[in-house]
Formats: structure tokens, sequence, C-alpha cells
């Protein structure tokens, strides 16, 4: 395993009247953030919110190139970016699930204590292929094939590329101490977006060539 620091080039927030950024996902233009009882599309150039969306909010959030995905408790919900309406739901796997992402039509579901990544049907929430980690997942993303989490155990936090055949980890980031990822996404280039937890705060991590 090839072990680096995190490089963080930005940092946001905190969001005013946001406690807590639970989840993130990006559209090609903004960065969506999980607000506990909201969606917020952050504008990456100014850092300033574009607009909101009135969900539930609880963890993980990806987007397929037309909708959001948000978990909210037991179920992910699909959602209509547009309107804001809930158009379909799903069951999370057994256990709960924290950070989720969109690849090759399937969600891939984070499960924070239970140290999983699981392989969802979009349609019927079915768990398609299961990847067992070692440390807590909360975030998932995959960029140029790769298949990235983060990990947040008491003041020590990284993001983890992995073998999506054998879970292996192949490279580590370390973050800085006391700074925990909540959520990660890709911006499908050669920066991450972490979810600063409790901080309200959104930062953006340096993908390494």
């Amino acid at each position: 395993m090839k072990r680096t620091p995190a490089t963080i080039l930005r940092e946001y927030g905190p969001f005013p009247c946001v406690a807590r950024v639970n989840g993130v996902t990006y559209d090609g233009a903004h960065v969506w953030i999980a607000t506990d009882d909201a969606l917020a599309a952050i504008d990456p150039a100014s850092g300033k919110t574009a607009r909101k969306l009135d969900v539930a909010a609880h963890a993980g959030t990806a987007f397929d190139g037309r909708r959001l995905y948000q978990i909210a408790g037991d179920r992910i919900q699909t959602i209509d970016p547009e309107s804001g309406r809930v158009i379909a739901t799903i069951p999370t796997p057994e256990g709960g699930a924290s950070g989720m992402a969109w690849a090759d039509g399937t969600l891939w579901v984070g499960q924070h204590r239970a140290r999983k990544i699981h392989q969802l049907d979009p349609e019927t929430g079915a768990i398609l292929r299961t990847l067992e980690s070692n440390r807590f997942v909360t975030g998932v993303t995959w960029v140029d094939g790769e298949l990235w989490h983060a990990t947040w155990e008491g003041d020590e936090s990284a993001l983890r590329r992995i073998d999506p055949e054998s879970g292996e980890v192949l490279t580590q980031l370390d973050m800085p101490a006391g700074v925990g990822v909540s959520g990660l996404e890709s911006d499908g280039a050669d920066t991450f977006f972490c979810g600063g937890g409790a901080s309200a705060r959104l930062r953006v991590v340096r993908r390494p060539k």
C-alpha cells in the first residue's frame, strides 16, 4: 500500500444554518451536500449555496447523470433535482448505510460500523456484491475505474483506493489529525470533495496521479 499525506487544496464553509455535512455528490456544475433536512447545491467557484431541496438527507448522496440518490434513515430516495420530488425509494442494506456512489448503472453503498461496501441494484435494493473493509466506511466514490472510500475513526481519517474485486487497499491519503471525512465524491478528474461532518465544512483534496 502506498501511503501519503492528503493535500487539501481548498476549504468551504462552515455553511450558514448547516449543522453537519453528511454526504456529498457532484453533478458537473454543483457540489451537493446532505445536511440532515435538506440537500444544498454549492457553487464550487464561489462556495455559495445556489439552491436547496427540502428532503431528508441523513448520510450519503449520489448522482447518476439525471437523478439524485439520498440516504434517509432506512431507505434510499431517488430525487428529481429540479423539483425536489422523491420519485422512488429502496431499502438500505440491513445494518444501515453511510457513503454512496453511482457507477455503471449501480449504487455503491458504504456501511460505517459494519465496515463494508455493497453494490446495489438501484431499482430493487438487491445486494449484487459485497467488499469487506478493515476500517469504518464513511464515503464512497468511483473515478476512472478506481474505487475510493473514506474512513473516519476517532481523530484519524483517510481516503483509500481499493481493489474493486478483492477490497485490498492500494493507496491511502491520510487527512490531518482531527479532520474527518463524512462523505466523498470525485469531480471526475483530479480532485475529491470531502464532507466534514459536524465542522459543517467541505474540503477539496488532490487526487494522486
